[in-house]
């Protein structure tokens, strides 16, 4: 399961639990695109809820919107990642690297109110 919140004018949240397949991908990305269209200065609530390795079909199709999606990420400044497992959170933060003018922290699950809190100062 894949779902992208609207949440105040310049915020999304996703949630993410469970494996994605072609189908799951393609809408995830499809309702990502969408409503990140008109944001500014973003940021994102990521919580990582049940992490599975998506199907290999579902990376193809991450793959062939790679380029969409890392135009996309430029709207965002924060992205504040909530999961469990530390590699993942490890993980999430490198990514910042490979997005100028992003800034990705990671929280436990437990851990949601700093995690908002750190997104709005």
């Amino acid at each position: 399961m894949f779902k992208v919140t609207v949440n105040g004018i310049n915020r999304l949240d996703i949630e993410l639990s469970g494996k994605l397949d072609v189908d799951e991908m393609k809408i995830a990305i499809n309702e990502f695109i969408e409503k990140a269209e008109n944001i500014k200065n973003g940021t994102m609530l990521y919580d990582i809820i049940d992490f599975h390795l998506p199907s290999l079909g579902a990376i193809a199709v991450k793959f062939s919107q790679l380029l969409v999606l890392f135009n996309l990420m430029r709207k965002f400044d924060r992205v504040a990642l909530l999961a469990e497992k530390t590699w993942l959170r490890k993980i999430g933060e490198f990514e910042g690297v490979l997005f100028p003018n992003l800034e990705i922290k990671a929280f436990t699950r437990d851990e949601k109110v700093a995690a908002e809190a750190w997104l709005v100062s």
